[in-house]
């Protein structure tokens, strides 16, 4: 191991004793400090102390160039930044030289939403008697209600709901608690699920997790995806569709019909507000659009 694969590896064991950061996230930012660092190494003959804030825009700029997405820049510049810290901190630099690197504004792609329409369609296309559709119409309601992440969805337990007073509690990115408001058609699909459906699934176990597979096991990230395009095309929804559409469409219409910014970026546990400022551009690109379909000039 080379000293600056091991000081990747210290940095690790940082993120998850100090900073609690989920395990697919370290991952990640493992993967994204192993690609910078063998550009700076290999490409512009850097050592960890020598690199400077240009070579880092030339990174991302690189990255760019390769065709990576906006979203997976933003992350490795979330890696870089934290990394540079780290070295500071237990001084092996003594500047962080991406203290002023911003991910340029353009870079941002607006993420795709679904209408309230289509919302609604595709929560209707999950409707049925059988016990898979009686889950997946909880999912898709929890899941708009509260604009929780799929991996917080799929870690969700019993003792982090009240169906009463209707809120859940979650926990997300760092091992942050926050809790969210749920509305009445969520809780009461949830409470459907958990007394028809839920105590058959279980099958004498006594596992926690809310939403389970057939197996009566924790529902996997990846059928959670899946039910989400199932129903998506059974609603005749033809947008692109990933797993995170419904957190952003319920972003988005929390926005668009008044709701303060900082109220939704503590339901959606953004750390940084600017995160959460992107769903206001969502909701210009909505009011362009409609301009330019009905203005006699547009």
């Amino acid at each position: 191991m080379t000293d600056h694969e091991a000081t990747i590896e210290q940095f690790m064991d940082y993120l998850v004793i100090e900073r609690g950061l989920a395990e697919n996230t370290i991952l990640a930012y493992r993967r994204d400090l192993i690609k910078y660092l063998h550009f700076m190494i290999i490409k512009l003959g850097r050592s960890l102390t020598s690199i400077q804030r240009d070579d880092i825009t030339r990174f991302m700029l690189d990255e760019k160039d390769k065709g990576l997405s906006a979203n997976s820049i933003s992350r490795a510049l979330a890696a870089i930044k934290m990394f540079h810290r780290f070295l500071v901190r237990e001084r092996i630099s003594k500047q962080d030289p991406s203290t002023l690197v911003e991910t340029p504004k353009l870079w941002k792609k607006v993420p795709d939403v679904l209408s309230v329409e289509e919302i609604e369609k595709m929560i209707h296309a999950s409707k049925g008697k059988h016990w898979q559709a009686i889950r997946d119409n909880a999912i898709l309601e929890l899941f708009y209600a509260s604009g929780v992440r799929v991996s917080e969805l799929t870690h969700l337990k019993l003792e982090n709901i009240n169906l009463e007073i209707g809120y859940i509690r979650c926990i997300g990115k760092g091992r942050k608690e926050r809790l969210i408001p749920i509305g009445k058609r969520a809780r009461v699909a949830l409470q459907k699920y958990c007394d028809l459906v839920r105590r058959g699934l279980l099958k004498d176990q006594t596992i926690q997790t809310v939403f389970l597979s057939r197996l009566g096991k924790k529902i996997s990230r990846q059928s959670i995806w899946k039910l989400i395009k199932q129903y998506a095309q059974k609603a005749g929804i033809k947008k692109t569709i990933k797993p995170h559409t419904l957190r952003h469409s319920f972003a988005t219409h929390l926005l668009e019909h008044g709701a303060d910014l900082r109220a939704v970026q503590e339901m959606l546990g953004h750390s940084d507000i600017s995160t959460t400022q992107i769903y206001t551009h969502v909701d210009k690109e909505r009011l362009r659009s409609i301009h330019k379909q009905y203005h006699p000039r547009g």
